[in-house]
């Protein structure tokens, strides 16, 4: 079994409603995301699956939240935009894409900052 990872990065707003704090207030970070993929086997020059393919893959989920505020996303309408929340939504959009017999998502995590990230996977 192998283990990749690639990371990306993007931009977004949010605010966390019901929150008593800071956060309740439009705010923005700098994210970046971890996908961390497993494979069962190499093809027949070495590779599990070609970076650039996984990391086009991502661009193009995460375009729908760089530069937004993710508090205005349909995605995010009953629930807040939290790093867990964004994290599974990525996963779960990621996984639909990328999943086949050899290879397969095992998790998104999610940074909003240096020191505190959320990741999601499944059992």
């Amino acid at each position: 079994m192998f283990e990749l990872e690639i990371s990306r990065e993007f931009s977004a707003a949010h605010q966390l409603r019901g929150y008593n704090g800071d956060c309740s207030k439009l705010h923005g970070h700098n994210y970046r995301i971890g996908a961390i993929l497993r494979a069962k086997q190499l093809d027949e020059i070495g590779i599990a699956v070609d970076f650039k393919k996984l990391k086009a893959a991502l661009d193009e989920i995460i375009l729908e939240f760089d530069h937004t505020n993710l508090s205005e996303n349909p995605l995010f309408a009953d629930v807040n935009p939290t790093s867990e929340m964004i994290a599974m939504v990525i996963y779960k959009k990621l996984k639909a894409k990328i999943n086949d017999e050899n290879v397969s998502l095992y998790g998104i995590k999610v940074y909003e900052s240096c020191s505190s990230s959320a990741m999601y996977y499944e059992d």
